[in-house]
């Protein structure tokens, strides 16, 4: 079975940084493409970053050159880096690893990232 494990939320002020890790475990996923989404409290959960099995990346407009996003095939895991912090990236971070053949999708359990003073 798979599952995914996050690591790295916390509370920073406006202008941090904080490094967000997503580690797999149960089956073989470095072909998965790989992505982090986020929930605020009354809104839907929104793609924040996606790297593809290739290495291509996509970006939300609200974090483009503030967070960077890459992955490591050999430990099955994704990572986020996230600078320049804003009090609108207050959210629930999710990882996620898709695969299109057989329209699979493992979610992790969910970190918390507040941005506040």
């Amino acid at each position: 079975q798979v599952q995914l494990v996050e690591s790295g939320g916390g509370l920073v002020p406006p202008g941090g940084s904080l490094r967000l890790s997503c580690v797999g475990s149960g089956s073989v996923l470095n072909n998965y493409n790989m992505g982090w989404y986020r929930q605020a409290p009354g809104k839907s959960r929104e793609l924040v970053a996606r790297i593809f099995s290739g290495g291509a990346t996509v970006y939300a407009t609200s974090v483009k050159d503030r967070f960077t996003i890459s992955r490591d095939n050999a430990k099955n895991a994704v990572f986020m880096q996230m600078d320049s912090l804003k009090p609108d990236d207050t959210a629930v971070y999710y990882c996620n690893f898709n695969r299109l053949i057989g329209n699979i999708n493992y979610w992790g359990q969910g970190t918390q990232v507040t941005v506040s003073s």
